[in-house]
Formats: C-alpha cells, structure tokens, sequence
C-alpha cells in the first residue's frame, strides 16, 4: 500500500471507489502533469479565502499579507533549488515561458552573428524553438549535440561542439522522451572554460530528483510547477544576480517599473522586473506547498519508489513480444519515463485501446520531433511513472498492454 495516495484526492477518491466517472483509473501521464496532494489546494484555497489582495501595491494590512505569502514562496522555491539569493528567483507561467525569457532577453541582446548556441537533439521543443527565433534575429547558428540509441551524448560529440563560438548552452537535465539524465555538472563545467553561459531546462528532473542550482553551477535554470504536483500555470526561472540585472525586462507594463514619465521609463530592481502586471500570488503559495510536500516525501523514498516501479514495468514489457523502447532498456536510467511501441499499431491506438481500459498514458511527438526524426521514430507511446504510483497498477498495465496487438486485429 502506498501510504502517500490518501494525500491525493483523485487517487483517495480511486482506492475508496468514489471516484465516478474516474473509478479504477491508472494515471501514467506525470511526465506531462502530475496530480495535486490536498496540502497544494488548501494553500491556494486559504489564500483565496483569507490573504486574496493585490500583491507587492496595496498598503493596508491585507495586501501587505499576500505580499508575505507571494514573497514567501519565493523563498520557498530558492531554498528547494539551493539558489541562496531569493531575488534570484522569478517565477514565470511554466518553463516554456523561463526559456523565453532567457532567450529573448539574454539571447536577443548579446548573441551576433558567427555566435553559436548549443543544444541537443533531445531537448523539448521550449528548448529548441525560442532559439531558432532569436538565431534568425541574430545571425547566430543553432547547434545540434547527437546522442546514440540511448540517449547518451559522447564526450568526443561535445567536445567536437563546443567550442570558444559556442556563447549559450542550453540542455535538459532529463529527457521528457528517454528519461536519460545528462550530466549538467560537468556541461556547465565545459561551457564556463570556453566562455558560454549554461542554461538548464529542468521541468522533468525537478520532480524526481534534489536539485541543487549552485553545485550544477547553472546559469539559469527553468521548471514548471504542474510537473511536481504544483498548480498550472506557474513556473521558476533561477538567474545568476550579475546575469538578471544586465538584461532587460520580457515583458513591460505595471509593477515592473520604478518611475514612468511621458517619454520613457526607468525598471524596478531583480527580479520585480521580470513580473510585469498583477502576479500568480495564489499559483506561487500553491507550488510553494507543493516543494514543501515533496521535500516532506523525501528524494530518497521518490527515487527508490520509481526505481522499483519502473524496473517492474520494463521487465514486465520485456516479456511482452513485439514491445520495443526507445532509449535505454536499463530502467535505473528513466526516471520513470518509458517510452515505447508496439509493431504494427500506431502510438494513438495504444494510448486509446489503454484508454478503454481506463489507463492514461501518452502518445504523439511528446514536443521532441527532432529527436523523434533522428530515432527514426514518429509517434510513440509514453507511460510515465511517480512516487504515487503502485505495483498493482503497473501489473494490471502489464496485463493490459500484452493483448494490445490482439485488439488490434493481430494474431500472434
């Protein structure tokens, strides 16, 4: 028995079968958005419900109160990436917007022409597209790092890339595709000797994994709260002081500002400059309860769970014929993402037939078509797995999936 799935309402609604419309549900879908524990909604709820002013404007003590609680989370959010400054910390939609903000602040503004940017072939396409716009602003080239069939890049790849024009180096810690985690250690290492900043997209580690942002020496670092069982639409962008104050805001408006005159405007100090209009106070209370939460779960009981449950999965699928991986076959590498097709039926079928059966997983490019065309590799189906997980659902997902090819019209 799980004890941590009566935090869960969806999954404490499940187990007591009074869930409705969703009973008996397997949710293997957390790489995309993980569920949220009552501790995250009562946070948000109390806010709404006690502290709901406009932050960081009104001077009566109400405002002054959700002021603390939206600066509190700030905080909160610093001391879980180890960022020690909390000025350092911005908070954003999600990552998608962290990488923007990166790319069109920093990237448009110190990127020329015959610079380099270097990312991976494995990168989500947040990673991947905001550079192709500022390097067609810039003149600057895009690079591309290849890894092999497990998503592994090879030293010599690297070191054949990165050189004294690459100026940004931007990678995923963990691949939303293959689960491999990159070294972002010895990256930032290599990118700081040849002079280039070093950004990390960290939406699919930080849920699984301690992150600490000045052991890895980042430059910047990007999340998304929905994907470590905070709110939607409120992320973290993590800045190097020196970095933040030279670049100039994303977005302009109210808040942003220290003095506004008829013919030009002067910016409010790191990091009110990047969170322009009236900010996400209850989202930023909501993901700070849910680090609090995970922090009380503990990484060692997260990574030893989805270790079990994902080598339970993969030798299951393993047994199962025609089922092929994508990435590594070794699960102590996934981070309990497994991705995967079945010869013969297409992703979308799988995911659908699963579906019937009432399992969530995903199927399609999973916002990674580069790395999809370089695999060969269109469309694949993903389940992916967290600490809330069970060995019972990945059994009943075993059974399901081996008579997948049945379903579908096939006879062996």
């Amino acid at each position: 028995m799980n004890i941590y799935r009566k935090d869960f309402p969806l999954f404490k609604a499940i187990d007591e079968k009074k869930a409705g419309d969703n009973n008996g549900l397997i949710y293997f879908d957390s790489a995309a958005t993980s569920q949220r524990p009552y501790q995250v909604l009562e946070a948000m709820e109390k806010f709404y419900r006690e502290e709901n002013a406009n932050p960081l404007r009104g001077l009566y003590k109400l405002s002054e109160r959700a002021t603390q609680a939206y600066e509190d989370a700030r905080k909160t959010a610093a001391d879980f990436l180890n960022a020690g400054d909390p000025s350092q910390i911005i908070f954003t939609r999600n990552a998608t917007e962290s990488l923007n903000l990166i790319a069109y602040s920093y990237g448009l503004n110190y990127l020329k022409e015959g610079d380099q940017v270097l990312v991976s072939i494995m990168e989500h396409h947040s990673n991947i597209v905001p550079w192709q716009q500022v390097c067609k602003k810039t003149g600057a080239q895009l690079v591309f790092l290849d890894c092999d069939k497990n998503g592994l890049i090879s030293d010599q790849e690297l070191d054949s890339k990165l050189s004294d024009k690459v100026k940004i180096f931007s990678i995923t810690q963990v691949s939303n595709v293959l689960g491999v985690t990159n070294p972002v250690k010895e990256y930032a290492r290599k990118a700081h000797a040849v002079g280039a900043i070093f950004i990390v997209d960290g939406a699919q580690s930080v849920p699984h994994h301690k992150v600490d942002v000045r052991d890895i020496d980042a430059d910047f670092f990007a999340l998304s709260g929905h994907k470590l069982c905070g709110p939607m639409g409120i992320g973290v962008l993590y800045g190097k002081k020196e970095l933040l104050e030279k670049m100039p805001p994303f977005l302009t408006g109210g808040e942003m500002i220290e003095y506004v005159t008829k013919e030009n405007a002067t910016w409010a100090e790191v990091p009110h400059k990047f969170e322009a209009g009236t900010v996400s106070a209850a989202d930023a209370v909501g993901l700070s309860a849910a680090m609090k939460y995970l922090q009380t779960v503990g990484f060692d009981f997260i990574e030893k769970q989805e270790k079990m449950l994902t080598q339970r999965l993969m030798q299951g699928m393993k047994k199962i014929p025609h089922v092929n991986f994508l990435g590594s076959d070794d699960p102590d590498k996934r981070s309990g993402i497994v991705t995967f097709t079945i010869d013969g039926v297409h992703p979308h079928d799988i995911a659908t037939l699963l579906s019937d059966e009432n399992i969530a997983i995903r199927a399609g490019h999973h916002c990674a078509q580069p790395l999809g065309k370089f695999m060969g590799v269109i469309s694949s189906a993903r389940a992916s797995l967290y600490f809330y997980n069970t060995e019972e659902e990945v059994d009943l997902f075993l059974e399901k999936l081996s008579h997948i090819r049945e379903w579908s019209g096939y006879k062996d």
